[in-house]
């Protein structure tokens, strides 16, 4: 190996490795909110269909800023974008605790609302720029499995804050039905430290793109435009190349429903693990981040058995994990023991996120690279109207029927016709030819 080739391939890990932490740490500011929730419920009285409005205009909100920076995130410097995106989600989490030292009744309400929803605006400033320079720095031949690696910091970030959560909330306990009370405000301001100590790192260790570090690609790297900042002029191409591409357009209908299943343990499932299965807040905290734990495993293999086994053609394997990612949430419900129970749910995570982290690669690879961002940015659009949805309904049906039986069957429907999305993409091409 060359000399250049050794400073490509450490600015290469470089960059992944910033980019998963930089990413994580959205992830601490975003999925606290979760394990808030039943101490909202039981310490600001607010109700699980008001969470679950606050839910469905969250995600809304994230889908469309995700969608929007994505335009942004191709055109501006990536490490200050994520950085300013960082500082404002920081903000956001700290002013969540003063929320009822200011307001009261109603107001209260409206302020974590609108709170929430500023919150989830700046986290859609977090994936662009990681996206974008992910696309710069790794070939299409590695692009699977390496961005199934970057993936695991979707896993790590819940997981992590799934525990530490959920041992904040138990530190409230004053019997059973006082878990929680007070301890909420901690969920937010614990991550929001842990945020602004992330942040002085990615402001000095997350690098530009191959250009913007003055680093040659090696030949045999493929093909890959450095220009740093696209002209106005790729609106055409990304009419093409995103808007009117069919196959981009199915990966965002593949994208709502795996986000909506998702959303049922992403959002609900402290309350749900609590409430239908009788666990503590702690208890729920460590089944959910073995189900992101767990999620991190199925990343890496279905990378590998993309590029290894289906050829690149991610959305194959993609329609096997999603059947199964059903029949354990069948089982789920089914079981009643809560060493099964938990294990059915942890074994959907495993299977759910290998899809998770796979529509991203199918639609890097079908456009051009300098239009990662808009492309992705796009097929979250669809995603976190998924989320706004599943969370609104999840939320309603479990308050309606009184349990959380009826959710989780209808998420074990959603991830059948995810499969039969996916199937419609069986014979998409890997890439696009010569690019």
């Amino acid at each position: 190996m060359n000399t250049d080739s050794r400073k490509f391939s450490r600015m290469q890990w470089r960059v992944l490795i910033a980019t998963m932490i930089g990413y994580t740490l959205f992830y601490f500011m975003r999925k606290n909110f979760s394990f808030a929730m039943p101490g909202l419920e039981q310490d600001c009285g607010i109700t699980k269909s008001e969470l679950g409005d606050f839910l469905f205009w969250g995600g809304i909100v994230y889908g469309v800023s995700k969608f929007l920076n994505g335009f942004v995130g191709d055109r501006v410097n990536s490490r200050k974008m994520l950085c300013l995106g960082l500082a404002a989600c920081i903000l956001v989490n700290v002013a969540f605790g003063f929320v009822p030292s200011f307001t009261t009744g109603a107001s209260t309400v409206w302020a974590f609302g609108l709170l929430l929803i500023l919150n989830q605006f700046f986290q859609g400033t977090g994936f662009p720029p990681c996206a974008r320079l992910i696309a710069f720095w790794v070939p299409p031949k590695e692009l699977a499995t390496k961005m199934s690696v970057w993936n695991t910091s979707h896993s790590i970030g819940g997981g992590v804050v799934a525990k530490l959560c959920g041992v904040i909330m138990g530190l409230g306990v004053l019997g059973a039905a006082n878990q929680g009370v007070g301890m909420w405000k901690w969920c937010f301001w614990t991550m929001a430290i842990m945020g602004f100590l992330g942040l002085l790192v990615m402001w000095f260790i997350l690098p530009g793109t191959p250009e913007e570090e003055g680093v040659s690609i090696p030949s045999g790297n493929g093909d890959r435009k450095t220009t740093a900042v696209p002209s106005l002029e790729c609106g055409s191409s990304a009419l093409s190349d995103v808007f009117l591409n069919p196959a981009i357009w199915m990966l965002g209908f593949c994208n709502f429903t795996i986000n909506a299943v998702r959303s049922i343990v992403a959002d609900w499932g402290p309350t749900m693990l609590q409430e239908a299965k009788g666990f503590s807040s702690s208890e729920a905290g460590t089944v959910i981040m073995l189900f992101e734990f767990a999620g991190i495993g199925g990343m890496l293999l279905s990378g590998w058995m993309t590029d290894r086994l289906f050829a690149g053609r991610a959305p194959r394997l993609c329609a096997i994990l999603m059947l199964f990612t059903a029949v354990f949430l069948v089982l789920f419900c089914a079981v009643s023991s809560p060493v099964l129970s938990s294990s059915a749910l942890i074994l959907a995570g495993f299977m759910l996120y290998g899809p998770q982290a796979l529509t991203g690669v199918s639609a890097t690879n079908l456009s051009s690279k300098s239009l990662t961002g808009t492309a992705i940015g796009f097929i979250s659009l669809f995603s976190y109207i998924g989320v706004s949805v599943s969370g609104k309904m999840c939320g309603s049906l479990a308050q309606s029927s009184g349990g959380w039986s009826l959710p989780v069957y209808t998420m074990a429907v959603t991830s059948v016709v995810g499969m039969a999305f996916f199937a419609t993409l069986w014979r998409m091409p890997a890439s696009r030819s010569g690019d």
